[in-house]
């Protein structure tokens, strides 16, 4: 049998691109050499925010006892929560592969490799090819490390290390500040352990605005974590059940676990890939504006190197499925892609920053904002701090920054009000409810401008 779309790969990506080619009315297959869900499902997105939630209440009590409305102590119990992790995964799993079985979805386990038009899979049962008239590559990605900060898997951790934990340590390095290191890292935090930060960069969260980077410093300040920024690390290593840290003066600092969070790369190895003609550019696989690899051949999500988010993947994968089944030609256009930080405080950006706007126009670029201590809901939650900031570049809406209590909320409305371009005209076009969150963007929206020089 020869299917019309055999993908690689069941993350978000290869999962929403398969069940939508199969709604379309496609024959698919897809290989997946590990669990369906990819990273996102079971080492990344999901366990994160469960990990986020369940400890959640202990940031709350803590922002409402500093008020001196509330106090007592909220216990988590960290195997029960892992437990609790490991079951909603097997779960959602579960129901990922019933939902491909319905669709008439092959879903084919184990190491897929191409060759000569085909696909090989080494699966438990042996090798198997498997014959496509396309194919979409959607591998994702996976922890990259710097020589000498490879994870040695006993005090020293990547990010899937650190998810698989069976308790907690009571004093945490984290490398890198980033948004996969931070958020894991407040968790930690708010379980007891003692943080210590550490990157190369001169400030945290090193892609956002300087702003948004400032006022997350203050938190983590506040929280008395030890941030160490502008410092480079020559190695880590598990020295007598420690993890040690070397700073590239010799200096040495030593916690009970290594947190190693310094990025992601695509997984692209090992696949015969090149040998079929598909170009690698630092291991990412080069696409055009249809995201074709080679003829008859996609790529979407982190392999293609464009945007590393899962909403992203899924979002590229309905327009490849889209294109295979001939329901449209046009080139690929993703429009704006939000991003979040989790946690607390939380950090939401969707569009060009004010940097970037005033790099593609300088003569029109303009800022206006609101302080979240002036919303009713960051004030219920005793979570003042932080602000929402537009960033506008002839007239229109091209971004939108937020930091503090909650700031995900505003991604879905922010997404839609840069992606239309808005101006100050269509402000009062949407009635947005009251008390929320929302009302921020509103207030920011119509605060008095301020031009970026």
């Amino acid at each position: 049998m020869t299917y019309d779309l055999v993908i690689l790969g069941a993350g978000p990506g290869g999962f929403d691109c398969a069940t939508e080619a199969a709604r379309l009315g496609l024959s698919v297959a897809m290989v997946e050499k590990d669990f369906v869900g990819g990273t996102c499902l079971n080492r990344g997105c999901i366990p994160t925010k469960l990990w986020l939630g369940a400890t959640s209440a202990i940031d709350e009590l803590a922002n409402q006892a500093r008020m001196k409305v509330a106090s007592g102590e909220v216990h988590v119990d960290f195997a029960a929560l892992q437990a609790r992790v490991g079951k909603h995964l097997a779960g959602s799993r579960k129901a990922m592969a019933m939902q491909l079985k319905n669709l008439g979805v092959e879903l084919v386990e184990g190491f897929g490799r191409l060759d000569n038009g085909t696909v090989e899979v080494e699966t438990a049962d042996g090798a198997r090819t498997l014959e496509y008239d396309n194919l979409v590559i959607a591998t994702g990605s996976r922890p990259i490390f710097f020589p000498g900060l490879e994870p040695d898997g006993d005090c020293v951790l990547d990010s899937n290390q650190f998810l698989a934990l069976k308790s907690m340590p009571k004093t945490l390095i984290v490398v890198g500040a980033g948004f996969i290191g931070l958020e894991m890292a407040q968790v930690a935090h708010r379980l007891g352990a003692r943080i210590t930060v550490v990157d190369a960069m001169d400030r945290v969260a090193p892609l956002e605005d300087p702003e948004v980077s400032k006022a997350l410093g203050s938190v983590f300040k506040r929280w008395k974590w030890d941030v160490r920024l502008e410092k480079r690390v020559a190695g880590v290593k598990t020295v007598d059940d420690r993890g040690v840290l070397t700073f590239d003066t010799r200096e040495t600092i030593a916690a009970d676990a290594i947190l190693v969070a310094v990025g992601r790369g695509p997984v692209t190895q090992g696949m015969g890939l090149e040998e079929a003609g598909i170009e690698l550019e630092f291991n990412k696989i080069k696409v055009d504006d249809c995201l074709q690899a080679a003829d008859n051949v996609y790529a979407v999500g982190d392999v293609n190197g464009r945007i590393q988010l899962a909403h992203a993947a899924v979002h590229q994968a309905h327009y490849v499925a889209a294109r295979i089944a001939g329901r449209t030609d046009a080139p690929y256009v993703s429009g704006p892609v939000p991003s979040v930080l989790y946690g607390a405080p939380e950090v939401m950006r969707v569009g060009l920053t004010e940097n970037e706007a005033f790099l593609a126009d300088f003569e029109t670029t303009e800022t206006s904002r609101a302080m979240l201590a002036a919303n009713p809901m960051t004030q219920a939650h005793a979570a003042p701090q932080g602000f929402v900031k537009v960033v506008w570049s002839g007239g229109k809406v091209v971004g939108v920054t937020a930091v503090g209590h909650d700031v995900s909320r505003l991604a879905t409305p922010a997404t839609i009000i840069v992606q239309q371009g808005w101006t100050v005209d269509n402000v009062h076009s949407v009635v947005f409810p009251h008390p929320s969150l929302d009302e921020s963007l509103i207030a920011a929206l119509t605060a008095e401008r301020s031009r970026v020089e």
